[in-house]
């Protein structure tokens, strides 16, 4: 198969970043802590050791998500703050080449999944979950080199079916080509990016009327969020919440 000469580029790239880190020392990107990938306090702060708990939720502060008609928001699951080391550490992961970083981010998301079973066993009925990743644009996965929340949506799947609640990662959306990352958007501008954004992939016609579960990494306004579920619940789908590894705080709280 011939690849394109950008591909050819980011293979190279890639290529460069894993040979760098076997010469150069490494360093945490939570506290900068030299020759450790992550170190333990940073993990513990991702995974949701600290503070109120492993699993929290967190759709009352997410402003895109109110439905404006008074019917009760999309319920969102959150492990901690997108803040600080924890901020410090998703970056690395998706912008700066630190795959590396998927495991433990794995483990984070192993534990969301074992922390949201309770609630979601109820809604389910035995019924396999349909586990969900918010898909990235095409170019974000070419610079990444792998599928990221793809990873976390089977991590989150194992952990639910260690508590009892069968699940598996369906990839069933996909992302519309012309949309930006959204990286560096302020709230309206994050809306008009993810406008029509999502559909269904074929094959799934199957699945229309089952339990899903979407995820993400990061849950800043919502619209990333609002347009999945809008995409899902429109083919029939019944969309139970969403899990996230870390959650934008709102203006108010003090962290």
């Amino acid at each position: 198969m011939r690849r394109s000469g950008g591909e050819v580029a980011e293979l190279l790239r890639l290529g460069a970043v894993g040979l760098a880190r076997l010469v150069l020392p490494v360093q945490c990107p939570g506290c900068g802590v030299w020759d450790q990938p992550l170190c333990p306090p940073c993990e513990r702060l991702l995974r949701g050791c600290l503070g109120d708990g492993p699993v929290r939720r967190c759709e009352q502060h997410v402003p895109r998500l109110d439905r404006m008609d008074g019917t009760t928001p999309l319920p969102v699951w959150v492990a901690t703050d997108y803040a600080g080391p924890v901020r410090g550490v998703v970056v690395a992961w998706k912008d700066r080449g630190r795959t590396d970083l998927s495991r433990p981010l794995g483990r984070a998301a192993t534990d969301l999944g074992r922390g949201v079973a309770a609630d979601l066993a109820t809604a389910t009925a035995g019924e396999p979950v349909r586990v969900v990743p918010v898909p990235s644009t095409a170019r974000a996965r070419r610079r990444r080199g792998e599928d990221l929340v793809g990873g976390l949506a089977a991590a989150v799947a194992r952990g639910l079916t260690e508590q009892g609640v069968p699940a598996h990662p369906v990839p069933r959306l996909s992302r519309r080509g012309g949309g930006r990352d959204q990286v560096g958007l302020g709230a309206r501008a994050r809306d008009v990016n993810t406008a029509g954004a999502w559909r269904l992939r074929p094959g799934y016609a199957e699945d229309r009327r089952a339990p899903h579960l979407l995820v993400d990494d990061v849950v800043t306004t919502g619209s990333t969020l609002a347009g999945c579920e809008r995409a899902l619940s429109g083919s029939g789908a019944l969309v139970l919440g969403a899990v996230v590894l870390a959650a934008t705080p709102p203006p108010t709280r003090d962290l």
